[in-house]
């Protein structure tokens, strides 16, 4: 099965100057917990729920005057759609990431795949549980 065959399509990137605020309402009528960043169909990074807590709110930045690029994680992994569904399992896996971007091989962003999908699909089982493990340092 390939990713394209599981993946969400229509996926729309948020410009990095978005505010802040904008992109958790975004979320938040969404119902979605990351998002892509990017110009122009070209993938920069993601910005996450979590991103927003810890690089924005907790950093007392103001959501209305911080922007996208002032929290996102850059270094985004990605795969390809044309790549078997057991290849986003295993990036998941290896880099402990819930939601994986897909671009297409001219690098576009065509959609986006989670872990969710993967499981809907069959093929996650272990990468679930590898992927929910926390790190030894955020352990208590």
């Amino acid at each position: 099965m390939k990713i394209r065959d599981i993946m969400t399509p229509d996926v729309v990137l948020v410009n990095p100057n978005t505010a802040v605020r904008n992109v958790a309402i975004r979320m938040r009528d969404e119902d979605v917990g990351a998002l892509p960043v990017g110009e122009n169909d070209r993938l920069a990074g993601m910005v996450t729920d979590r991103d927003v807590v810890v690089r924005g709110v907790a950093e007392n930045q103001s959501p209305s005057d911080c922007t996208v690029k002032d929290v996102m994680s850059e270094g985004v992994y990605y795969c390809f759609d044309d790549e078997e569904a057991e290849r986003a399992a295993d990036l998941m896996t290896e880099h402990k990431v819930r939601r994986l971007p897909v671009v297409n091989r001219d690098k576009r962003l065509v959609g986006i795949v989670a872990l969710a999908d993967l499981a809907q699909a069959g093929i996650s089982e272990f990468a679930i549980g590898e992927v929910s493990e926390p790190t030894p340092q955020a352990r208590l």
